[in-house]
């Protein structure tokens, strides 16, 4: 007699499966779907405390943070035609070209922090005396803060698109420098010894052993990383107010003119950017893990 029941549509599968998938489903998004709801619930809350017109200028219900920026219908004959943006006039283009220059300046900022980042790490690791040369600056990089060199940036670089991307890469570029070192740091010593009996070379020892290692440590930096180039587009644009405008720049807009509805989208749009970086990264981190135990397997 099998071991695996046949279902009623033949497929041999188990019985069960699907409501065990659908358990887990449950057990995965339903906590994150809860606090969700909660933070609605107090956002309405809050608005509704807040009452008219205070409403208006600082919270808006969440409802009409869509109504501001859904483009308006007018009949045009036989068709509808979209036209401007929601009540407050904004085009939603607008909101959409930011969000792709915003996304462009962290995604081109975080390849050259993660370039950069662990082409230090290497060197570092592999020479004691750089290491303790150039590590203590960028201590001293990561602890200077970053709204104290933006102007000096744009002074230096201009106000356009690559004083942002500088701005990405100097707060994004330390987790990737720190976790790096960490991994490579990492390996133990008895596998080390394993390569030196065997005369591997610096590059063998570092390709082959060093980087299997640190490749944990490293997605943890990298995701950091991502978090950190997101904040420091939107830092970048909220202070070079000249320029292309990015989410940053609207943010500053909509604040001066107190249009919260479209405040409140340009940042929630720049959140999504840094929750897709984040599952990037995670999802990479899963495939390396994954690919590393098949690789152990006998």
């Amino acid at each position: 007699m099998s071991d695996v029941a046949t279902t009623n549509d033949g497929t041999g599968h188990e019985p069960g499966r699907q409501a065990v998938k659908a358990n887990t489903a449950i057990k995965r998004l339903g906590p994150a779907l809860a606090v969700f709801a909660g933070f609605l619930v107090v956002w309405y809350g809050l608005a509704a405390l807040l009452g008219e017109p205070k409403r208006a200028a600082i919270l808006p219900y969440p409802h009409t943070v869509l109504t501001d920026v859904w483009p308006t219908t007018v009949d045009c004959g036989e068709f509808l035609c979209l036209t401007g943006g929601g009540p407050s006039g904004v085009q939603p283009s607008q909101l959409l070209a930011a969000t792709a220059l915003t996304l462009a300046v962290a995604v081109v900022g975080l390849i050259l922090a993660l370039a950069l980042g662990i082409g230090c790490a290497v060197v570092m690791s592999q020479y004691v005396t750089i290491e303790r040369g150039f590590y203590p600056y960028a201590i001293i990089l990561q602890a200077v803060p970053i709204l104290t060199l933006v102007p000096l940036f744009g002074l230096l670089f201009g106000f356009g698109v690559l004083s942002r991307i500088i701005v990405v890469v100097i707060i994004s570029i330390f987790p990737v420098i720190t976790n790096t070192l960490f991994g490579l740091g990492s390996v133990d010593e008895a596998h080390h010894d394993l390569f030196s009996l065997y005369n591997a070379s610096k590059w063998d020892r570092l390709t082959k052993l060093q980087f299997p290692a640190a490749l944990p440590a490293m997605v943890v930096g990298f995701q950091i990383a991502s978090g950190l180039a997101v904040t420091g587009a939107i830092v970048g644009g909220l202070f070079f107010q000249r320029g292309p405008r990015d989410l940053g720049n609207r943010i500053l807009l909509y604040s001066s003119r107190l249009r919260p509805g479209e405040m409140v989208a340009a940042v929630i749009l720049s959140s999504l950017i840094g929750v897709v970086f984040f599952q990037f990264f995670g999802w990479v981190g899963n495939r390396v893990g994954h690919h590393r135990l098949e690789q152990n397997k006998p």
